[in-house]
């Protein structure tokens, strides 16, 4: 059996071939964990040495060993395109405008190439799975996920157990960063369950072996060339990335398409070409991460524009805004944009260089042999999210007038399901402690959301609350309009009350209709209201496989960041002073949650530009599985965050959001090499910028 998606190439456990350090080659079920782990230490695999692939470069090569011969032969969904007889799992091109003619009005022309090494999620739970088998056929699966109910269709494609058989359980989750949207334990619990007569068997990873054999943070290594006219506009680009997906593809083809379809950065390049493709290695497999792809792009294509800047002797904040894109624009994939759809970029520019005080000080600052410089980036992101992707919520009245919201929001750490209660207590206008939400999921009894990843779930659920609101309130004062002989659409509803506009005295408390008013001489008027509601993606269009011609999502986020450092040109050690964040986030929802949501992504930005990076030896094992040797920036390391927003609604979403989620995080790693870049005066184009690599580049470029 192989699993995967959108590409089936992924057995459970390994068959034939082993393809990455790590790869679960089989399963111990016993009564004691203890138990378990001796008699899996009994277990013994005899390894015949392959060839390795190390880097997606090296995998591109004609005559590189193939990681999967039978490409040609795996099913595959959405949008991938794999190329069987090579290492490519999946290609996506833009093709934009005449080349030909962009090259010929370029007066500079630059060139860069950058790498961002594989990474590991970090989550503070690590993933966690447990399935049972019912003797009534049911399969009973509590799993820390940002996906149940993808675990729930697989299960079904994979296994043929009916869907209304399957109930998946999602608990407040440890953390996530995309690392759980992946199915994996999943299988193996059931699995083992089922090798068991159905007992509940339960699998939850170590530390070590979460980092190592469960999915990670994609690579990159990328190409991109520039070239800008006269006028200081950017004639052409062209672009070619090649994502580390390792051993198998998971989500690195739809993290690949993104790289393309966002590849230009939010700036207007009318004659545009990129080939972004993910590639396998022998790495461990690549899933979702914090950005779907866009730290990865943006650094290519910030490093870039730096370098531009530099060659026509532009502030780098003034280049940007010169370029900035904006309504009556397309992007790479040909949308035509306006006010609502990619909202207001040098709005966002003009904010941060009045925060940052950017003109006040030189861009690099030499004292002894201390150096302070700062960088600057901008970024954008789409959600990169299927045409069917949807959400249901369900409202239900209680008797005194408190509401249940049930949707399949999980909640992950970042605030999500208090944003929806804000929401609903908003639509309804009744106090927000009069909302309850449950903190788990169960497929069973909640409505169906596609994942808790993309930054969506704000998007998706809040219309479908949306929907769901409206529906209750048409019910509420339909039984109201009865008991007061008033049309409905005279009423209004609001402070546990509906109440006539003309004359707000005249009205009926909420708890009073709640479940149907009863007549003093018997009977009942109305029924327990429950408000209904669902929504799914509208005009989203599939990328043509030749140009990238289409629509992959509803609205673009973008904003601008900042990194200051200071550097000991002695030894390249280094300290991150200050970073800056301006995001055009649409409206904000819920200000404290939506500044810790940035706060937090700019430190897991700035963690994977410093020092995050997996080491591997020659044999591609891993050499750093613990949080002992795999460092991240720690409490004392941090430095002052500011963020700030610009507010431009987005007429699709509810109450004119945009995703916010994970946008603190993309163009961090590219602030932060442009000002060590600034400090050094070394072109710093390889992650992690650690002083040793610092150190290496100043004395052997190459």
């Amino acid at each position: 059996m192989l699993t995967g998606s959108p590409l089936e190439d992924r057995p459970p456990l390994a068959i034939d071939k082993v393809r990455y350090f790590g790869e679960p080659v089989a399963v111990v079920v016993a009564d004691a964990e203890y138990i378990a782990e001796m008699a899996a230490l009994q277990v013994r695999v005899e390894y015949e040495t392959l060839p390795l692939v190390q880097s997606p470069l090296e995998a591109y090569k004609p005559d590189a060993p193939l990681i999967h011969e039978n490409l040609a032969e795996y099913k595959h969904y959405e949008e991938v395109y794999p190329e069987p007889g090579t290492n490519v799992a999946s290609r996506n091109r833009i093709r934009k405008g005449n080349m030909e003619e962009g090259w010929s009005r370029s007066i500079h022309t630059i060139e860069v190439r950058v790498s961002m090494p594989q990474s590991d999620h970090a989550a503070m739970e690590p993933r966690c799975s447990t399935a049972e088998l019912l003797p009534d056929g049911k399969a009973v699966i509590h799993s820390a996920s940002q996906s149940p109910y993808i675990i729930r269709s697989q299960i079904n494609r994979y296994f043929h157990i009916p869907l209304q058989q399957i109930i998946v359980h999602t608990p407040l989750v440890g953390g996530g960063f995309g690392g759980k949207a992946a199915v994996q334990l999943e299988f193996l619990a059931f699995l083992a369950s089922r090798a068991a007569g159905g007992k509940a068997v339960k699998l939850v990873n170590s530390r070590e072996r979460d980092m190592v054999s469960s999915p990670v943070h994609i690579g990159l290594e990328s190409r991109v060339k520039l070239g800008c006219a006269a006028d200081g506009k950017i004639a052409a680009a062209e672009i070619t990335h090649w994502f580390d997906g390792g051993a198998y593809s998971d989500r690195g083809p739809i993290m690949s398409k993104a790289g393309a379809s966002d590849c230009s950065g939010p700036y207007r390049i009318d004659n545009l070409q990129c080939d972004s493709l993910c590639m396998y290695t022998n790495h461990p497999y690549s899933t979702s991460f914090r950005g779907f792809g866009h730290p990865e792009l943006t650094f290519a294509i910030e490093r870039a524009m730096d370098v531009m800047a530099a060659r026509l002797s532009m502030d780098p904040l003034e280049f940007r805004f010169l370029n900035a894109i904006g309504p009556g624009d397309t992007t790479p994939t040909q949308t035509l944009l306006d006010r609502s759809t990619v909202g207001n970029l040098p709005m966002c520019i003009a904010k941060l260089k009045d925060m940052i005080r950017w003109d006040e000080q030189p861009l690099i600052e030499a004292k002894g042999h201390f150096v302070k410089a700062r960088g600057v980036c901008c970024m954008w992101k789409n959600s990169n999210t299927p045409a069917d992707a949807g959400a249901g919520a369900v409202i239900i009245f209680n008797a005194d007038g408190s509401v249940n919201l049930l949707c399949g929001a999980v909640e992950i750490g970042q605030g999500t399901r208090t944003s929806l209660t804000q929401m609903v207590a908003e639509l309804l206008r009744i106090d927000v402690h009069k909302v309850s939400i449950s903190t788990d999921v169960n497929t069973e009894t909640e409505p169906q959301l596609w994942k808790t990843v993309a930054s969506r779930s704000t998007f998706l659920v809040g219309n479908a609350i949306r929907a769901a609101a409206h529906d209750a309130i048409v019910q509420l004062k339909n039984t109201a309009a009865r008991v007061l002989q008033l049309p409905s659409a005279e009423l209004e509803i609001g402070g546990g009350r509906v109440y006539s506009m003309r004359d707000p005295g005249i009205g009926i408390e909420i708890t009073r209709i709640a479940f149907g008013y009863k007549l003093p001489e018997g009977g009942t008027i109305g029924s327990q209201v429950i408000g209904r509601g669902s929504y799914a993606m509208r005009d989203i269009k599939e990328l043509d496989p030749m140009t990238g011609k289409g629509k992959p999502g509803p609205e673009w986020t973008v904003g601008a960041q900042m990194v200051e450092v200071e550097l000991d040109t002695r030894d390249y050690s280094y300290r991150i002073l200050q970073a800056a964040t301006v995001i055009d986030a649409g409206r904000v929802i819920n200000p404290v949650f939506a500044r810790g949501q940035i706060t937090g992504g700019m430190s897991m930005g700035l963690g994977l530009a410093s020092r995050e990076a997996f080491a591997f030896n020659e044999e591609a094992q891993v050499l750093n599985p613990q949080f002992r040797t795999y460092h991240m920036l720690r409490y004392g390391e941090q430095p002052a965050y500011f963020v700030d927003f610009v507010e431009t609604p987005n007429a699709e979403a509810p109450f004119g959001l945009r995703g916010i989620g994970e946008h603190g995080v993309i163009g961090m790693p590219a602030a932060l090499a442009n000002a060590l870049s600034a400090a050094t005066g070394i072109a710093l184009n390889r992650l992690p910028l650690t002083p040793e690599r610092i150190w290496r580049t100043a004395h052997d470029p190459i």
